[in-house]
């Protein structure tokens, strides 16, 4: 079972000395995962426990607050990847103006010696702290800490593997390109909301979930695959994301249409992995346009699930 700590509280000793990776972890991608697996060699080689330290929120978010959303994986999504890899201990490190402002030295005496006290770091070669992003590998060294710094992971085209790359992807609505450099199906989640109902008036009702501070992607319809709160299975779905140009609506919404299922999904959690974008948003001269094209929608959809 993984163990979550939040840095404003002090940490207990028997989560403190573990071999630790350090990093935003935004996508937890193969980049990140290739971390965790050097970190994982070691702490098994010393006997320790294995922890990853992380920012929340992102700092862009701090520095850049009106930015779109950006998010590959907001807090939950990220900490469930991180189970899912084996991290067995997890420090969430609240990213403020204070923690912002704190030299490479600060940052490494008040939090990393005063409240996790790792036995081993392990970082990306492009790894900076502190402000201005001055500390180092170096820096960590000179502070006496054991580190351990790793190149980039690179594609089979010799490109390093980044989340940058990964949000151009699903903004784009290449979701198998992101899947591909993630190394896991990416997801949106969120509770299922009221709407107007009018899905339900031509025949196609929908579970609408808003973005919230998930990147949205490229707006249109797409093949998806959801799972419902309580479930294991995934069930096909229609999935247009987007602000509707026929009903608009002020800000991206994502509204699924479960193929084959009947129930009442308000209040519960969804996952929805988009699977492959099939057209844009449009907007139809009326509704019995509408209705034949959302047909002729599923009809793909269901071809390609």
């Amino acid at each position: 079972m993984m163990r979550v700590f939040n840095l404003t509280s002090p940490v207990p000793n028997d989560a403190q000395k573990s071999v630790v990776v350090i990093g935003n972890f935004d996508a937890v991608h193969r980049g990140h995962q290739a971390l965790i697996d050097e970190a994982k060699k070691i702490a098994r080689h010393k006997n320790l426990p294995l922890a990853v330290l992380t920012f929340e929120p992102h700092p862009r978010r701090l520095f850049r607050p009106d930015d779109a959303p950006f998010c590959i994986t907001p807090l939950a999504v990220k900490l469930d990847r991180l189970k899912e890899i084996g991290v067995g201990i997890v420090y969430v490190c609240p990213f403020n103006w204070d923690l912002a402002g704190l030299s490479p030295d600060g940052f490494m005496q008040t939090i990393l010696k005063e409240k996790i006290n790792p036995a081993h770091i392990v970082i990306g070669q492009d790894f900076h702290f502190g402000q201005h992003r001055a500390g180092n590998a170096g820096s960590l060294r000179q502070a006496g800490f054991d580190v351990t710094s790793i190149p980039l992971l690179q594609d089979s085209h010799h490109a390093a593997i980044s989340a940058t790359r990964i949000r151009g992807a699903i903004q784009t609505g290449h979701i198998e390109e992101a899947n591909a450099l993630l190394g896991w199906d990416w997801e949106i989640r969120g509770v299922v909301e009221h709407g107007n109902k009018r899905g339900r008036e031509i025949g196609y009702p929908t579970a609408n979930v808003a973005l919230g501070d998930t990147i949205h992607p490229a707006y249109g319809v797409y093949a998806a695959r959801v799972q419902i709160e309580g479930e294991t299975i995934w069930r096909g779905s229609a999935t247009n994301i987007g602000i509707r140009p026929m009903f608009a609506v002020e800000t991206g919404l994502v509204e699924s249409y479960l193929f084959d299922f009947t129930g009442d999904l308000y209040g519960k959690m969804l996952r929805i992995r988009p699977v492959q974008k099939i057209r844009d948003e449009m907007k139809f001269s009326g509704l019995p346009e509408l209705i034949q094209k959302i047909d002729d929608d599923c009809i793909k959809i269901r071809e390609i699930l």
